[in-house]
């Protein structure tokens, strides 16, 4: 059973009750990420995220890393394009005082000058080991490479100049303007009743900050190409195409014709690419919905000597693909696919946890489980059909790193 409730400060709890389980996931949802930085404070969402597990007023960084060890827990988070988040998973006995701990990060950390020099350094080898695995990092050149200077091209890790630049100042201020109660989300699911929504309320409900709002601007899907020369052993390619936004009335056929074109094994890429062809071991395609726009993104890795061949194949795969349209075998088998993956994923706490955050804070809404496979179920070769000729008849981007005389 699904609660949701709204505090008098705006701020939202939705709580999962699943008495069948011993575990609680609990995550703090906040309605911010690379996309609503600055040029000048790129990486400043990511960073603050690692500065919440760096000490509070009554806990230091190993105090907390003890006291979720100590009970036999997890807790981490992570920053995307347009949001972040902190979660925790721990046993039900367990389940007020490891939200008590969570709290006390939001809230009461200090940033201690000396943690944010330390944790900047982490953060600068992160960037270092990201630059070091092209097969990561060309998915950022994609992003800039469709989005150019709109901030959703900005890499979500920023860079060592600016991280330099962040100060306690300039956190805090980045918290009062992004972390207001109207942008966070509190889920919470597992063996949990509904008491534990006044537990989160007395602990979340009544906090304030000053309301900017701060509209986001649209991207402009603008289909250029970039190039990097590195010495790496493969040459990584990604093609970008404009999609969808989360809330599209199209985003099932969306979700269908991708896993047709290159989302599992049997898909039209991973067999022409890997299983024919032999051209790379690692070949997929996968769709990004933002707020307002989204992106679909064909990836492939292969021998230098191979790219131009990989490229040719790739693009024959998809003009195929537009000409053709999916066959009734592949529509069946990929809705199948999707409803099995949907009821698999629901038997995990935490990816309950995770769907019910991502809806609240992106979509306002819940669908049960039937209304997603009704939905899933009126997709059609027709309306798949569509979604080619939107994805397909138009400019793409790519991103290709490569070994300088490939």
């Amino acid at each position: 059973m699904l609660t949701k409730h709204t505090c008098k400060n705006g701020l939202r709890i939705v709580l999962e009750q699943i008495p069948s389980v011993r575990s609680v996931s609990m995550g703090i949802w906040v309605l911010t990420g690379s996309r609503n930085e600055s040029k000048e404070l790129n990486g400043i969402s990511h960073f603050l995220e690692h500065m919440f597990f760096k000490g509070t007023k009554t806990r230091s960084a190993q105090d907390i890393a003890e006291a979720f060890d100590s009970i036999g827990g997890q807790v981490n988070a992570f920053t995307s394009k347009e949001y972040t988040c902190y979660y925790a998973r721990v046993m039900d006995t367990h389940k007020e005082y490891a939200f008590d701990i969570l709290a006390d990060m939001f809230f009461n950390s200090t940033f201690d000058g000396k943690e944010m020099q330390r944790e900047k350094k982490v953060i600068y080898e992160e960037i270092k080991m990201y630059e070091d695995t092209p097969d990561d990092i060309v998915h950022d050149l994609l992003a800039r490479a469709s989005f150019g200077e709109h901030p959703l091209g900005y890499p979500i890790l920023g860079t060592e100049e600016q991280l330099a630049s962040f100060d306690e100042e300039t956190l805090r201020a980045y918290i009062k303007k992004h972390y207001i109660p109207e942008n966070i989300v509190i889920s919470v699911a597992g063996n949990v009743d509904s008491s534990f929504l006044t537990f989160v309320e007395d602990l979340f409900g009544s906090f304030q900050y000053d309301n900017h709002e701060t509209p986001i601007e649209k991207p402009t899907f603008i289909g250029n190409q970039i190039q990097r020369s590195k010495d790496t052993e493969q040459a990584h390619i990604c093609l970008g195409y404009n999609g969808f936004s989360v809330d599209d009335a199209q985003i099932y056929s969306m979700i269908v014709m991708n896993n047709v074109l290159g989302g599992n094994m049997s898909s039209r890429l991973f067999q022409e690419v890997r299983e024919k062809q032999g051209l790379a071991y690692s070949v997929f395609s996968y769709h990004t919905s933002y707020l307002d726009s989204g992106l679909l993104t064909i990836y492939a890795g292969t021998g230098k000597e191979q790219l131009s061949h990989l490229r040719e194949t790739i693009q024959n795969t998809v003009q195929t693909f537009v000409e053709k349209g999916i066959t009734e075998k592949e529509l069946n088998n990929s809705k199948e696919q999707l409803k099995g993956s949907l009821m698999l994923s629901l038997e995990s706490t935490n990816n309950r946890m995770s769907r019910n955050g991502k809806n609240e804070l992106l979509l306002q809404r819940h669908r049960t489980l039937d209304e997603m496979i009704q939905e899933i179920d009126t997709v059609s070769d027709s309306s798949v059909q569509d979604v080619i000729d939107f994805v397909f008849k138009h400019d793409y981007s790519t991103a290709i790193i490569a070994p300088e005389h490939t």
